[in-house]
């Protein structure tokens, strides 16, 4: 299609794997071009291109697209349309339509194409004429994890109904804009926006579903968050609803609304808020105290709810699920515990002759350090004890002894790594690991995870670390595959 389209996928998939690797690893994202001629007939050779030209999808798989998209447009029937402006509007607006219809029926095919090993959903930026062609960036994420977050019941397609549907968004709109930008010029930046950047964005549009459309609530809860109250942190709830909604009972309502810019404010009167009891905001003022009342109630109705946590951390939730944390202004998708399964899988593929009671006694440990607030590493090797000696002089030494999970409770309110072998058996805590530089490490993430990281990566024993970061990521090292 052109002679830097390999560059262009390639600094794609690179894009996506850092922006998406941010939420949940479990992602594997994957990216590829589609081409479709503007002009060729669909049985010529050249009226479906493919980038790269050996993916495993063939480009016959393509040829009925825009068949389909016309009858799609067959479907939708005419539509009355009044265009003031300017005599091209009507040009204009039929191309964006035909270019949606385009990338409708490109999903569609996608998506109804028989499951691989690892079942994907697709999803496709709007084409960019090109050369002779209409491109579309197509994006694919593992099925299961994508499912796996809770997502709005209705789906409307001006808005995302998730953090990750509207990261997707902001990644396809960023690839098509890099699209309709490149050049010949080697130089050119393909794709050079910063992966925190992205989910901000992509925070702050999924919180136009919550703000009903409304700008400027995801930065107002940042501002917040950011903000003391005679030196306590922010923690309290806010209920994002219209005024005088059915579902809220009014505790107490303030005669001049706060804006919501006026953080300091805000910040003040959250500390107001105890159990229940919340600010009640439409995401443009603050106008009172109130209570979501209960399910059973026949005006109840599932609401966002922003739960500041602690400084500078808040959460959006609705219907009791957890949708985004957002932590310094970067925002992440709720990160659940560690998986029972893949535990199992990761600890008997490190020690195939462990039995089912070692590997839950394993599993029981494993849940208690991931409850761990301020973070923590726990590596299970089975050169514990060997390890203890060599760091010496970067741990704390322990008499062996099992590790419970009460004990583990309070051996991680320290700094560092705690040891323990295949067994269970404890040989040192606090310890701060070692290891060499690897080509695997993250800038991204902190420091825990990079120092658990070159640990894992070095270790002449059979090792598992489960590294549950601040933030509430919680990783097994080595992933599991």
């Amino acid at each position: 299609m052109w002679e830097h389209q390999s560059l262009f996928r390639v600094s794609a998939q690179l894009f996506a794997e850092g922006v998406f690797n941010l939420l949940d690893r479990n992602l594997k994202p994957e990216v590829f071009l589609l081409g479709l001629a503007s002009a060729k007939e669909p049985d010529e050779p050249q009226a479906v291109v493919l980038e790269p030209a050996n993916h495993r999808y063939p480009s016959a798989e393509f040829t009925e697209v825009k068949v389909r998209a016309a009858a799609l447009e067959s479907a939708e029937g005419p539509r009355e349309v009044v265009y003031h402006l300017h005599p091209t509007d009507q040009d204009r607006f039929e191309k964006q339509r035909w270019y949606e219809l385009l990338r409708q029926a490109t999903e569609l095919t996608l998506n109804e194409m028989p499951p691989e090993p690892m079942k994907r959903v697709s999803f496709c930026s709007l084409p960019v004429s090109f050369n002779g062609y209409m491109v579309l960036v197509v994006l694919q994420l593992s099925s299961e994890a994508y499912h796996g977050y809770y997502a709005l019941p209705d789906k409307i397609v001006a808005r995302a109904n998730s953090l990750l549907a509207a990261a997707v968004q902001e990644f396809l709109q960023d690839c098509a804009r890099a699209l309709r930008e490149s050049d010949s010029d080697d130089a050119h930046p393909v794709l050079d926006r910063d992966y925190n950047e992205m989910l901000r964005a992509a925070g702050r549009r999924f919180m136009l579903r919550a703000a009903a459309g409304t700008h400027g609530l995801y930065d107002a809860c940042n501002g917040v968050a950011a903000l003391r109250h005679e030196g306590d942190d922010g923690i309290g709830l806010m209920i994002v609803a219209r005024r005088h909604h059915p579902a809220i009972v009014p505790v107490l309502t303030l005669e001049t609304p706060i804006t919501l810019r006026d953080h300091r404010s805000i910040r003040k009167l959250l500390e107001l808020s105890e159990d229940n009891t919340a600010l009640i905001t439409d995401a443009t003022h603050v106008f009172g105290l109130g209570y979501l009342v209960e399910e059973t109630h026949p005006s109840y109705e599932p609401l966002f709810m922003v739960h500041f946590t602690k400084h500078y951390s808040w959460e959006l939730t609705h219907a009791d699920h957890i949708m985004m944390k957002v932590v310094s202004n970067s925002p992440r998708l709720p990160q659940g515990r560690v998986d029972a399964d893949n535990f199992a899988h990761a600890v008997r593929k490190q020690w195939p002759e462990l039995l089912d009671a070692g590997i839950s006694y394993l599993w029981r440990l494993t849940q208690e350090a991931s409850t761990q607030s301020t973070g923590t590493i726990l590596v299970i090797s089975a050169g514990a004890a060997q390890e203890a000696q060599r760091l010496t002089r970067q741990c704390f030494r322990v008499v062996p002894r099992l590790m419970t999970p009460a004990i583990l409770r309070l051996v991680t309110n320290i700094d560092g790594a705690v040891l323990v072998d295949q067994h269970g058996i404890c040989h040192a805590i606090g310890a701060i690991l070692d290891g060499l530089a690897t080509a695997k490490g993250d800038s991204s993430r902190g420091s825990r995870y990079n120092s658990a990281l070159r640990y894992v990566e070095s270790s002449q024993y059979a090792v598992l670390a489960v590294v549950v970061s601040e933030d509430g990521l919680i990783d097994l090292l080595p992933p599991v595959s």
